[in-house]
């Protein structure tokens, strides 16, 4: 019995042994692996933002835009210029009819572009009135006069007798690229001083919506909410600069439908100045007539590229005839500019002055040629 007893102790006494030994073995191997132990240590809590991060909020955008955005009423007595409130006016396909509230009468937005000011507009807000109020941030109300639009460009400037106003820095339309985030500032449905956020989804949009051969259309496409009112208003980037003025909405029921268009401030910025200086445009003229190149247009003109802007035909006294240019020559570069499709090539020639000399590089029948191109006046001028 006592044998027994001591057997079983001393196997009782082997496997404690073993164990102690196991765990001697295993334990720093347990150890090691442990996720705990491997995890590095987290030392980034405090870096800032970068440039491509999402931003929290956008108020420091809207503090900065929204004073500089003005309400906007029109109205015509009849004997007016009411082109604006005709049957076939495009902008009732973007807009709807009570954008103008009616054929005598109409309110949307515009932008404060210097302290003495002078406000920016589109010509669709105030074209046909003869009567112009203007609503500051701050509820001052002051009667504008009109001092110029332009119709191809769907653009006007009004002036009020007010001085310190506040102005919004401009930012170079040139460089906003997709992706990035603005803000449409404006007064949609007579809601004032109303920010809504979206992206730039586009660039360089033609909506065939301006009429004539002159037309400047290379609209920058958002997904910002513009409703009826917000027409004038300001398009800003996240450090609550001008980057456009919001103008027109594609829309099948008269409100947002996830598609807005903005006039890029520097095609807006020589119109402006120009109204300012002359009264008027000083519109620069080409002369052609142009068509995009596409993949039959290229096979058809022995081309082995894909994108460019082809000459038609050229218009008698234009700056393209004086200097050389020949129909079937595809635009594909004016200065350091690519030129792919129509648009930026109106936008590039929208915002030349009368005199300046634009290097045009055309493909013709295969071969690149550079063209200098004195810009001669319109003859609408």
């Amino acid at each position: 019995m006592k044998q027994l007893f001591s057997l079983i102790l001393a196997g009782m006494i082997g496997g404690l042994v073993m164990l102690g030994g196991l765990y001697l073995i295993y334990e720093p191997a347990s150890v090691a692996s442990s996720p705990v132990a491997t995890a590095l240590p987290v030392n980034n809590v405090n870096i800032r933002p970068g440039a491509a991060t999402i931003p929290f909020n956008f108020t420091a955008a809207a503090e900065k835009a929204t004073p500089a955005v003005v309400y906007i009423s029109a109205s015509a007595n009849g004997s007016a210029r009411s082109d604006n409130n005709n049957d076939n006016n495009p902008f009732r396909l973007f807009f709807g009819d009570d954008l103008f509230g009616g054929p005598q009468a109409g309110s949307g937005t515009g932008v404060i572009y210097s302290s003495d000011g002078y406000i920016i507009t589109n010509n669709h807000v105030v074209g046909f009135a003869d009567k112009v109020e203007v609503t500051l941030f701050d509820n001052r109300k002051f009667e504008a006069k009109i001092i110029g639009t332009d119709e191809k460009a769907d653009l006007a400037v009004i002036k009020i007798e007010a001085y310190d106003l506040p102005t919004l820095k401009l930012a170079n339309s040139d460089n906003a690229r997709v992706g990035e985030w603005v803000l449409a500032v404006g007064n949609p449905f007579d809601l004032t001083s109303t920010v809504t956020a979206g992206i730039i989804s586009a660039k360089g949009r033609s909506l065939q919506l301006l009429q004539g051969r002159d037309a400047i259309e290379a609209f920058i496409q958002t997904d910002a909410a513009v409703n009826p009112g917000n027409s004038g208003g300001a398009l800003v980037d996240t450090e609550g600069q001008l980057l456009g003025i919001n103008t027109a909405i594609a829309t099948q029921n008269g409100s947002f439908q996830g598609y807005s268009f903005a006039i890029p401030i520097n095609l807006a910025k020589r119109i402006i100045d120009d109204i300012i200086e002359y009264g008027s445009f000083q519109r620069a003229f080409l002369g052609v007539n142009i068509y995009p190149l596409d993949n039959d247009a290229a096979n058809e003109l022995g081309l082995d590229i894909s994108q460019g802007v082809v000459i038609e035909d050229l218009v008698d006294g234009g700056s393209a005839q004086y200097a050389g240019l020949q129909p079937k020559d595809v635009i594909v570069k004016v200065d350091d500019y690519i030129i792919k499709d129509v648009p930026e090539l109106t936008e590039i020639v929208g915002r030349a002055k009368v005199g300046d000399i634009l290097n045009i590089t055309v493909n013709r029948r295969g071969e690149a040629l550079q063209v200098p191109v004195r810009m001669r006046p319109s003859r609408a001028n």
